[in-house]
């Protein structure tokens, strides 16, 4: 079955891209969430009459996401964990804590789109990329700090 699909999805492909799926995964997902339409002569004429103004909502959306992706790289997160000996944390910092730290810097991100290869499980400065966008990654700044220590 061929499908045009009206936004992009991921490892399927990109918004106004022409694919083939399987009639399942197209009748039962793609088309009731209206993520694409049958690929018929009529939705490829039309599609072709949209085609412009799909290009632009896909740059503004872009664009917006590098505004959100720079606002991010300008943050210094500052966590604080319980830690024991030789700077060991009891328990680890996760991408769902830095999207927390990150959403009361008031930018909201899913923790999904936190890359971590693992957890931090250690005291010390971190730089953590955050896919804001399958074109847009930011890089962010973690302090994991000792807490219950004061500094004077």
């Amino acid at each position: 079955m061929k499908v045009i699909l009206k936004e992009d999805v991921k490892d399927l492909g990109e918004m106004g891209s022409i694919v083939d799926v399987k009639i399942g995964f197209g009748r039962n997902y793609l088309l009731p969430r209206n993520l694409a339409v049958e690929a018929n002569p009529k939705n490829l004429k039309q599609f072709e009459h949209e085609k412009k103004n799909i290009l632009v909502k896909a740059k503004k959306v872009k664009q917006s996401m590098q505004d959100v992706a720079d606002q991010i790289s300008k943050m210094t997160l500052v966590l604080e964990a319980q830690a024991g000996e030789e700077d060991k944390l009891f328990g680890s910092v996760t991408a769902k804590d830095i999207a927390e730290a990150i959403a009361q810097q008031g930018v909201e991100i899913d923790k999904r789109k936190v890359v971590l290869e693992e957890p931090i499980k250690r005291l010390g400065s971190y730089e953590v990329t955050v896919k804001v966008h399958k074109d847009v990654t930011a890089t962010v700044k973690v302090e994991v700090k000792k807490s219950g220590t004061e500094e004077v």
